[in-house]
């Protein structure tokens, strides 16, 4: 809010009982808020508290290794159509360069958690609102979730960033983008000269990228890996001179 980026009611206590008293006001206003760990990825450990389907849900115990003493607490916004969705962004080098729509029955968004990747055109809107986020956090690579607030006559609007990934997955973009997401972060690094040699790109690219990379059924049938489709990739880059 700070840095004038929408985004929906959120709170992060160490104490139970402020904890509680957030999760009882918004009930008591007929909403619900999502529960999230501190460090988290692909939607696990994600809970509903307050209001939920009409009765009202208390919070998960927090004094838990997922959760650590600490309640991380964003007001829940309810989907804009049946099935709900949302809009994964990824930001390279502060630039936006693809979005994905994330669709699901159920109320978590993620791909790992069943949801189904839709192509999405990178609007003005969706790229402006993921770069400020993104700039916002000083990052120059994220991936942004998110959603819209409200249903208006033109589809969708009143959107809200609901996270910003400094570590963002994008094989399920890739699914729905025709140009390859791996060459785009590497000549990244490499353009604003992130790494004193570029042995240090070629030796560091492998660990960094290789569980970002989801072959299809053609690369699998001809047995290749990760790592193969990364060396070409460095072997397609050209050698900057010194």
């Amino acid at each position: 809010h700070a840095a004038g980026i929408p985004t929906p009611p959120t709170w992060a206590t160490e104490s139970p009982a402020e904890a509680e008293r957030i999760v009882v006001r918004e009930a008591a206003a007929g909403r619900a808020v999502v529960v999230k760990p501190l460090f988290g990825s692909q939607g696990k450990g994600l809970a509903l508290a307050g209001w939920v389907n009409g009765a009202y849900q208390a919070l998960p115990p927090l004094a838990t290794p997922l959760y650590g003493g600490m309640a991380y607490l964003q007001r829940y916004l309810p989907p804009v159509s049946e099935p709900g969705f949302d809009w994964r962004v990824l930001v390279i080098g502060g630039q936006a360069v693809g979005a994905m729509r994330r669709v699901s029955r159920h109320w978590v968004h993620n791909i790992a958690q069943g949801a189904r990747a839709e192509r999405q055109p990178l609007t003005p809107e969706l790229a402006e609102l993921a770069e400020r986020a993104t700039a916002a956090l000083g990052l120059d690579y994220a991936g942004v979730d998110l959603m819209a607030a409200r249903l208006g006559p033109q589809g969708p609007t009143d959107l809200q960033v609901l996270e910003v990934n400094g570590v963002a997955a994008w094989q399920g973009l890739q699914q729905v983008m025709d140009q390859p997401l791996a060459p785009l972060i590497v000549n990244d690094l490499i353009d604003r000269n992130l790494f004193e040699r570029y042995g240090d790109v070629q030796a560091l690219m492998r660990p960094i990228l290789r569980h970002r990379i989801l072959l299809n059924f053609q690369a699998e049938s001809d047995k290749l890996k990760a790592d193969d489709l990364l060396q070409k990739i460095i072997d397609s880059m050209p050698v900057p001179k010194e």
